[in-house]
């Protein structure tokens, strides 16, 4: 079996050479991850050569297993079969942690796609807030406009009252200065009652115009609010 035991030294040989390169690489993929801060950073050559080497190792682990089964001394055959069982172990150790590799980088991909769906989303939503602020501020404009246009009739109806009063005091005036020149005239009572009457009627007139007035003013109030 010297034979075989040559062979299977060399497979040997080959599958400890092939797990030094792959524990290398995935130390590199892991520093690769670790020291980079950007989540799509990946070497897909060097994790696709990690694998490959893995499933080579595996591979010879199950040539190594057939070969060692051959060995006719117990002793040799034990030894072998320890050692292709050490091998076998750490190739799957190594597979589990480029496993766990793929799985976080996986993981980070997805986070980097959620977080620019959510900035964009974000933006969609900054542009709807901006454009509720433009419609507020609008209405604001609208608002102090109908204010402005509210003191203006105000303003108005102030002025329109104070002539009211006005020609009420000059009406007064006239109506003492007619009264005096009637007495002096010496007319009779009944023409001085004719004359409080119309005066009466003045009045209602006046006071109904004063009404009126201030309807308005309510009226365009209401209306502009």
């Amino acid at each position: 079996m010297e034979g075989g035991g040559t062979s299977l030294s060399e497979l040997y040989q080959s599958s400890k050479r092939l797990l030094i390169k792959s524990r290398d690489g995935l130390e590199r993929l892991e520093r690769l991850e670790y020291s980079s801060k950007t989540a799509s950073v990946d070497s897909p050559e060097l994790s696709y050569s990690v694998q490959r080497d893995i499933s080579q190792i595996h591979s010879l682990c199950a040539n190594m297993d057939l070969l060692w089964r051959s060995v006719a001394a117990k002793s040799q055959r034990d030894l072998w079969k320890r050692k292709v069982e050490h091998v076998a172990e750490e190739a799957d150790s190594l597979k589990d942690s480029l496993d766990r590799y793929f799985q976080r980088h996986q993981r980070r991909m997805q986070e980097t796609q959620e977080r620019e769906a959510l900035m964009g989303r974000a933006n969609g939503e900054s542009s709807h807030v901006l454009r509720i602020f433009d419609e507020e501020a609008q209405a604001m404009q609208s608002a102090r406009n109908s204010s402005r246009m509210l003191e203006e009739a105000n303003a108005t109806g102030i002025a329109i009252l104070s002539k009211y009063a006005e020609q009420r005091d000059r009406l007064k005036k006239a109506q003492r200065k007619a009264l005096d020149v009637l007495n002096t005239l010496g007319l009779s009572n009944s023409v001085l009652r004719l004359i409080e009457r119309r005066n009466r009627v003045d009045q209602w007139i006046k006071y109904a115009g004063m009404a009126l007035t201030i309807i308005i003013l309510i009226a365009f109030w209401r209306w502009t609010r």
